[in-house]
């Protein structure tokens, strides 16, 4: 960030009197900046045994399959947003569940929430950022062409539970990727 969303007047990186970490603040209006992490927030969508996942049409991971899921936005709920996404993604409707999984990614400062989700009728199709949306059995499911690691996480653990007979929430972190010395 260079200058103030609020005034236009060039802003420093710098530790504002009483927090602890360094903010874009404007110096001449006092304005402080701050840089949160984004909440990415999307659905399980259940039919019977099998799962609902779109083919992503957008980067990142163009061409890979993932639960619909984005980032929320203002002025909803995270359970909206679940809805909201799963029917721009999958054009589908579902009756939303109990939240399942709640993954901290902290290296790209993202927390990614997903719920459990029934599908309230067959009438899916790919939205404008799928390149296709189908229902996938534990055994179809396309674990090594899976967009993100949070899905990946989130779906073993689901069919986890299932075999075991009881779904319960689940916290976990991704830790950041490794690069080779």
């Amino acid at each position: 960030m260079n200058f103030c969303s609020q005034c236009g007047a060039p802003v420093a990186h710098r530790i504002p009197p009483g927090d602890t970490l360094p903010r874009h603040v404007c110096d001449a209006c006092g304005t402080i900046h701050y840089s949160n992490p984004k909440m990415v927030v999307g659905a399980i969508p259940e039919w019977e045994d099998r799962i609902l996942l779109c083919r992503r049409a957008i980067e990142p991971r163009y061409g890979k399959w993932t639960l619909p899921a984005g980032f929320m936005e203002n002025d909803e709920t995270t359970a909206q947003a679940a809805a909201r996404e799963t029917a721009e993604e999958a054009c589908a409707r579902i009756d939303v569940g109990d939240m399942y999984s709640l993954i901290n990614v902290a290296h790209i400062s993202q927390v990614h929430i997903l719920y459990r989700a029934r599908l309230l009728d067959l009438d899916f199709r790919p939205g404008e950022e799928s390149l296709e949306t189908r229902l996938f059995a534990e055994h179809e499911i396309p674990w090594d062409e899976l967009a993100f690691r949070s899905v990946a996480m989130t779906l073993r653990l689901y069919f986890e539970d299932r075999r075991k007979g009881q779904y319960r929430f689940h916290v976990a972190d991704i830790p950041a990727p490794t690069t080779p010395a």
